[in-house]
């Protein structure tokens, strides 16, 4: 991937008809005096997410420490999962004139007017960890869904031993996310023919939701349920405390985003394993690449976020990363992303299991 920076400011952020804007990272910014950067120089960048999913709170913590010690200003918004929400935040950064646009879209078929007006606007425009179905991106940070879905599929084949029945709680229809992942799951089904698909439905990467869901599946199928695959952990959580309330024990469960209550999971049994999209990482090389792109200096502009697989042979490393030693996480981010810029590896983390 590349990056590029831009931008200037001093204090006071004002931004018309956007009230749900913030601005967060080291320092204020006057997001109306944009006009390029030079290396070095400090850039305004406008995030928009999809939602603020566990994941991506997770995220918003390492875009915040990344900036704060790059001589970056964020400007910060949710779109509460509504696309002409984020469209409009989007329009709203255009006419501030940010340095660069990174964007974690709702769904995959939107924002192709946005993309225009920034690239008229000489605004850098990138997707992260959510693609955009839009050649015209001058940057894309992605996992590899279709592999993190593989991976999670390949784990309840394990534990199942190929033969059972599972229930499939997917991601908002129509994501990029949903859309991989799910088609990873399939490739793994379609090997394993003892395998049968109860029931899939969308749960919204909603642990809430997902408890509804899985509540109404074990009313129509009682205890043939034999293992739930959830695209995301939350998903995932929500399925563990269904069953739980329903007094059913020893379903496998697998989950991927490898968040804090994910990770807890499969280290008490909860799940039998997920996967690690560190969003701390994954979200801040977003913007790392962004800023690069608006300053003009080199940097590959296209990169993927292969997810390591965790189980309880790791999960304790995850967990520090993640939870119980965050603190030290954070304060190396800044170097751990830069080295993997170098290496294009943006996943790594020197996890057991990980080579560099």
């Amino acid at each position: 991937m590349k990056i590029t920076r831009t931008i200037r400011r001093a204090t006071g952020i004002a931004i018309a008809g956007l009230t749900a804007l913030s601005l967060t990272a080291c320092g204020a910014g006057d997001p109306t005096a944009n006009q390029g950067a030079d290396a070095g120089d400090r850039v305004t960048i406008g995030v928009t997410v999809y939602d603020m999913s566990s994941f991506i709170t997770e995220g918003k913590e390492g875009i915040d420490r990344y900036a704060e010690e790059n001589d970056i200003d964020i400007l910060w918004n949710s779109a509460g999962m509504d696309v002409s929400t984020q469209a409009n935040q989007i329009d709203q950064y255009i006419s501030a004139a940010v340095d660069a646009i990174v964007v974690v879209p709702v769904q995959l078929e939107t924002l192709q007017p946005q993309v225009a007006a920034a690239k008229a606007a000489g605004i850098p425009f990138l997707d992260v960890n959510a693609t955009l179905n839009n050649s015209e991106v001058a940057g894309s940070v992605q996992p590899d869904d279709v592999a993190a879905g593989e991976q999670e599929a390949e784990m309840m084949m394990e534990a199942l031993g190929g033969s059972g029945n599972v229930v499939i709680l997917q991601g908002p229809l129509g994501g990029s996310g949903e859309i991989n992942r799910g088609q990873g799951i399939d490739n793994v089904l379609a090997e394993n023919p003892g395998i049968t698909v109860l029931a899939k439905d969308t749960a919204n990467w909603s642990r809430d939701e997902a408890i509804n869901k899985v509540k109404n599946w074990i009313s129509a199928f009682g205890g043939e349920i034999d293992g739930v695959i959830a695209q995301n952990d939350d998903m995932g959580l929500g399925a563990v405390q269904a069953l739980r309330e329903a007094g059913i024990e020893g379903v496998p469960v697998v989950g991927i985003d490898g968040i804090e209550d994910g990770l807890n999971a499969v280290e008490n049994g909860d799940f039998i394993g997920t996967s690690l999209q560190n969003g701390t990482v994954q979200l801040a090389t977003g913007v790392a690449v962004a800023a690069k792109i608006a300053r003009g200096e080199e940097v590959d502009k296209n990169l993927i976020y292969l997810m390591p697989p965790i189980t309880t042979d790791n999960v304790g490393d995850a967990i520090e990363h993640v939870v119980s030693d965050r603190p030290t996480f954070l304060d190396a981010l800044s170097e751990l992303i830069a080295g993997n810029l170098i290496t294009g590896d943006i996943a790594f983390e020197n996890l057991p299991g990980q080579g560099k």
